[in-house]
């Protein structure tokens, strides 16, 4: 077991943090332990002891002192040199099986020991932070290399910081290190093997799909299909990562399933939701898989779902699809979708965005001045949300 204690600031950083993934279909949630490295001005490892707590003011948090025995110097300071042991302001009750590694700010020659991560005196966590911080200055596939390796750590902190890796990882790079495992069948099996362990936890399917499709052989579209079928295995998160991944290795195969899915207003929301995001995925990041007309057929199935039609509209308006007007637009005469105000407000928000940025789109312009003459007020208000997205560019 682990034991974490952080300033509350930190706390808040963290979870604005999370909020940053750039891997499609991963949740990481913090910044990652190398990602840290950065913000602290040392980071050491070692043993706490000799806590004096201050009682004079009893609404303090861990007001008071704590010596720290220091086993190993993670990233160095000229303020550690010579030094065995420093003294944290800071009232930090150890546990005797646990040691810590702690993240200090220097403010005037004052410590702040921001964060720590208490673990077993056997844990391999210093280990892979040392390793970690060089992984960082590597280019994308050597980096990600590290990481793979640790993404199936029996220690929670380290695998939970693997993955945060990837998840902060742009997709180009994660690509980028799958397909340079393409001729190292072991590394597919390994992820296959991942996926197939009952074990495996739910928010790392996306990943591990999303892997396989990119480092795998098209015999691997069986295995990825079994998983999808099978009706023992709940998919509360990572579809989506899946379905792309079986897409990527069999494209024909893959995409009726995919279609299969969205277009099945029985499915639970949460499931049709991972079918947008696959799709979208094929549009934003691999369009050289799936053809731009198959994606707005995808888009127009999901558009007749009123529950979230609102999604695929605000989609085709970020990519500018101004084709899909008459479609999108036809949606406030349903009376399924125009009962539903967020599903009304994207239409109108497609709509200001299409009459901006073609002049020519008659049915767009007659939209937006009809909402204008019953609304205005609205109108307005909308135009100042996509203040950046109307600004059309000057004419040469």
């Amino acid at each position: 077991m682990t034991r974490r204690w952080l300033a509350p600031a930190v706390i808040a950083t963290l979870l604005l943090a999370g909020l940053a993934a750039a891997c499609p279909f991963c949740s990481p949630s913090g910044e990652t332990l190398a990602g840290e490295v950065n913000q602290a001005d040392f980071i050491v490892y070692g043993t706490l002891s000799n806590a004096q707590q201050d009682t004079s003011d009893p609404t303090a948090f861990n007001k008071g002192t704590t010596d720290l025995s220091i086993d190993l110097v993670i990233k160095d300071h000229e303020l550690l040199k010579g030094k065995k042991a420093i003294t944290l302001p800071k009232y930090l009750p150890a546990d005797a099986k646990l040691k810590h590694l702690v993240f200090v700010k220097v403010y005037n020659g004052q410590f702040d020991a921001y964060r720590g991560v208490g673990v077993p005196a056997d844990s391999k966590l210093p280990e892979y932070m040392k390793g970690a911080m060089a992984a960082r200055g590597k280019e994308p596939v050597a980096r990600l290399g590290y990481f793979f390796d640790y993404l199936e750590s029996p220690e929670l902190d380290i695998s939970s910081d693997a993955y945060g890796e990837f998840g902060y990882a742009d997709y180009k790079e994660v690509r980028a290190f799958a397909e340079a495992r393409k001729k190292d069948r072991a590394k597919a099996a390994q992820v296959l093997g991942w996926l197939k362990d009952p074990n495996t936890r739910p928010n790392r399917y996306g990943l591990y799909g999303l892997m396989l499709g990119d480092c795998g052989r098209p015999e691997d579209a069986k295995a990825l299909r079994a998983l999808l079928d099978d009706p023992k295995r709940s998919y509360t998160s990572g579809l989506d990562g899946v379905i792309a991944g079986y897409v990527l290795l069999d494209p024909k195969a893959g995409w009726d399933f995919l279609l299969g899915v969205v277009g099945d207003a029985k499915r639970d929301f949460s499931e049709r939701y991972a079918g947008l995001r696959t799709v979208r995925f094929f549009r934003e990041s691999r369009p050289d898989v799936v053809d731009k007309g198959k994606v707005l057929a995808a888009m127009t199935t999901l558009l007749a779902q009123p529950d979230l039609a609102d999604l695929p509209v605000e989609d085709l308006r970020k990519w500018g699809v101004w084709e899909m007007t008459p479609t999108v637009l036809g949606l406030a005469a349903k009376e399924s979708h125009n009962t539903i105000p967020i599903v009304n407000r994207a239409v109108l928000k497609f709509a200001l965005a299409a009459a901006a940025a073609d002049p020519k789109n008659a049915a767009a312009a007659e939209f937006v001045s009809q909402a204008r003459a019953k609304d205005p007020k609205k109108v307005e208000f909308l135009e100042s949300l996509l203040k950046d997205e109307l600004r059309v560019p000057p004419k040469n």
